[in-house]
C-alpha cells in the first residue's frame, strides 16, 4: 500500500474511463449497503448536513429527504456534475467541486456521512480530514463511516484501519457498529455532551 493519498487525476480518469465506477448506480450490493446506512442514522431528521465523496450523489439523493440542508462535495468534475443534475430536484442541496481535507465547508453540521472516502488518504491527509471533520461537527453531532474491508492494494490504508482509528480520536464516541465480510460501519457522536443511544434520544430507558 502507498503512504501517499490519490490524487485528482486517479478519480478524474476513473469518472473518464467507466459510466459507473464501483458499480454505484448497478449493484444490488450497493443499493443494500446504503439502506444499512441510512438505517444505522440515530436520528429521522437532520439541520444540516455534509456528505464528502458524493460522487454521482446515489447515497445524497436518500440522504436529501432526512435533511433541512444538504453539501455534498467530490473532488472529480464528472461526478460533480451528475450529482448536480441528480438532485436538480432539490433545492436544499448543494453539490460542490472541492479536495477534502483541504476544501472543506464551513459548519456547524449536525451530520457528516463519510463512506468509502477516507481509505484514499495518506495518514497525513486522514487527520486533516477527521480534524475538520470534528471542527465542524456540532456537540452531539453524527459522523457516520462506511468503508470496503476487504483487500484494495491500491488503498493507501484498509477500510479496517480507518475505522480502528476512529475508534481512538478524543472527542468521539461511538454509538453504533455494524460489520460484515465486505464494509464496516460506525456511528459516532460528537462530545460532550454524553453519547446517547437511539433509545434514549426518543425518552426510552
Amino acid at each position: 500500500m502507498s503512504a501517499e493519498s490519490l490524487g485528482t487525476e486517479h478519480f478524474d480518469r476513473l469518472w473518464g474511463d467507466e459510466d459507473d465506477p464501483w458499480g454505484l448506480e448497478s449493484s444490488w450490493y450497493e443499493d443494500r449497503k446504503r439502506a444499512v446506512v441510512l438505517a444505522a442514522l440515530p436520528d429521522p431528521r437532520y439541520r444540516r448536513a455534509f456528505e464528502p465523496g458524493c460522487a454521482g450523489g446515489a447515497l445524497s439523493v436518500l440522504l436529501a429527504p432526512r435533511c433541512d440542508e444538504l453539501v455534498a462535495t467530490d473532488v472529480a468534475e464528472e461526478a460533480v456534475d451528475r450529482a448536480r443534475t441528480r438532485l436538480d430536484e432539490h433545492p436544499h442541496v448543494r453539490v460542490e467541486r472541492a479536495a477534502v481535507p483541504h476544501e472543506v465547508p464551513d459548519g456547524p453540521f449536525d451530520l457528516v456521512v463519510v463512506s468509502e472516502l477516507a481509505y484514499y488518504f495518506g495518514s497525513e491527509d486522514r487527520a486533516a480530514l477527521w480534524d475538520a471533520v470534528r471542527e465542524r461537527l456540532e456537540p452531539g453531532g453524527t459522523l457516520l463511516a462506511v468503508h470496503w474491508i476487504r483487500e484494495a492494494p491500491e488503498y493507501p490504508v484498509t477500510g479496517d484501519a480507518v475505522h480502528d482509528e476512529l475508534a481512538r480520536l478524543d472527542g468521539l464516541a461511538r454509538i453504533a457498529e455494524h460489520r460484515e465480510a465486505d464494509f464496516r460501519l460506525d456511528v459516532l457522536t460528537r462530545t460532550p455532551p454524553a453519547a446517547r443511544s437511539v433509545a434514549q434520544r426518543v425518552g426510552l430507558r
